[in-house]
This record gives structure tokens, C-alpha cells and sequence, in this order.
């Protein structure tokens, strides 16, 4: 049976900020669709610690910092459920399907440092993670214009059911990873093992690439020390304690 025929599970984030290093998780959501069983979705929205949102971030996924601390969940036990929902995926051989996997992951672990919990991948060891926004990338290099979600189920003809909410963009990047996978036999047929260590290569590529044209764009040049070749997720470096 291919991957595409078995149980996936979505998970996304929307977040304070587009930085994953210190951004904090505003709305959660894990879905397990496929395998002809029904779907289960969990959703969160926690309290962001009593930190600001954004408003340009309130802006893309409308929860605001009032209706955070309103009805938000305490956001320790937030990120608590998040890794004990996902570590249950992993077990049960599921792999996890992130459209820009990079960050998405590299915010939880952080928020799983903060409060001394073990991250998803240390406490798991591997992961497989398919990830939309790497392997359109890989199978269409050359086609214009933006590769964001949304974008993604456009050229698709995917349905995506409110973007910017955790649980539609969950649902959609599985969407999104199964519509590939049925029109690129090379990544529907490939093993799940082989498929995360290529991504892990052409995620590296397109980095490289990213960096590339930052150098040789005037204005941009900055950028360039800024992209980050890691994938699935940027690896965690200790702050050197002052004096130390």
C-alpha cells in the first residue's frame, strides 16, 4: 500500500510571529485523515503566556490578544497536548504531514524547551514528516509565482476551507500532499524513509538556491546569512550563558 492510501495527519500552527525562534503558538491543530476511517481533529488556542499579539498577526489569523487571554487555554498545557498528540502519531507509524515543516516544527520544539519538556524529536527520535511546500518545490521548480498554502490548493484544485485557521490549513496540506502524490508517481510510490531523506536533500537545495538570489539581489543581500538549509526542523543551539 503506498502512503498516500494509509492514515496521515495534518498538523499546523498559527502563531505571533514569523520568526520560530521566538514566536508562541496562538492556534494549534493535529487531524488524522485517510485509511478510510473517519477523521480526528483536535484543535487549541491558548493564552500566549500573557504575551501581545501581533496586529499584523491577528491580521492574518484573526484571533486577537483579548480573545486569547478570554479563551485561551493556559498555553504550557497547550504545548503539553500538542507533543503528547503528536507522540502518539509517531508511535502508531503515522507520518505527520507540515506544509513548511521547517517552522512549524522549530516552534514547537522551542515552546517545548521553555517550559523543560522534552522535544517531539528527542523524545521520539526519527520522525517521517511529507511536506507540501518542499516537494511542490522539488517536482515543479520552475513554475511562477507564490508556493504558499493557499497557492498550493489552487493549482491543486484543493478545497481549502478557511486559510490561516490551524485545522483548514492542517487539513488542506494533507489534501494538498495526497493530490501530488497521485500525479507524481515518483513520490506516491516512494517509501515513506526514502521520501523524508529526500526532502531532507531538497529542502537543503532550495535553501541554497533562496540564498543565492538574496546575495545577487540589490537590497536583499542581507537575507542571504538568514536562510536556514535544516529540515525538518532548525536544530537547537544553547544561548551561552553571560559570564560563562
Amino acid at each position: 500500500m503506498t502512503w498516500s492510501a494509509g492514515r496521515l495527519c495534518g498538523f499546523d500552527l498559527e502563531t505571533t510571529s514569523p520568526d520560530p525562534e521566538t514566536a508562541r503558538i496562538v492556534t494549534a491543530c493535529v487531524v488524522q485523515v485517510g485509511d478510510k476511517r473517519p477523521t480526528q481533529s483536535r484543535t487549541w488556542l491558548s493564552d500566549v503566556d500573557g504575551e501581545e499579539i501581533p496586529a499584523e498577526a491577528a491580521a492574518i489569523h484573526g484571533v486577537t490578544t483579548d480573545r486569547a487571554r478570554a479563551e485561551g487555554s493556559d498555553l504550557r498545557q497547550v504545548v503539553e497536548e500538542v507533543l503528547d498528540a503528536l507522540s502518539a502519531v509517531v508511535m502508531a507509524g503515522v507520518p505527520l504531514v507540515v506544509m513548511n515543516a521547517r517552522y512549524d516544527l522549530t516552534l514547537l520544539d522551542r515552546e517545548a524547551r521553555r517550559y523543560g519538556m522534552t522535544p517531539l524529536t528527542e523524545g521520539l527520535g526519527d520522525i517521517t514528516v511529507i511536506d507540501p511546500f518542499v516537494i511542490d518545490k522539488q517536482v515543479d521548480k520552475f513554475r511562477r509565482g507564490s508556493r504558499k498554502l493557499a497557492d498550493l490548493c489552487a493549482h491543486y484544485r484543493v478545497r481549502l476551507d478557511g486559510a490561516h485557521s490551524a485545522d483548514a490549513d492542517a487539513i488542506a496540506a494533507c489534501r494538498v500532499a495526497w493530490r501530488i502524490a497521485q500525479q507524481q508517481p515518483e513520490i506516491g510510490n516512494a517509501s515513506l524513509s526514502i521520501l523524508h531523506k529526500q526532502q531532507i536533500e531538497w529542502a537543503s537545495s532550495q535553501a541554497e538556491s533562496l540564498a543565492a538570489y538574496f546575495a545577487r539581489t540589490p537590497g536583499k543581500e542581507h537575507q542571504a546569512a538568514t536562510v536556514r538549509r535544516e529540515w525538518p526542523l532548525v536544530p537547537f543551539v544553547p544561548t551561552p550563558r553571560e559570564g560563562s
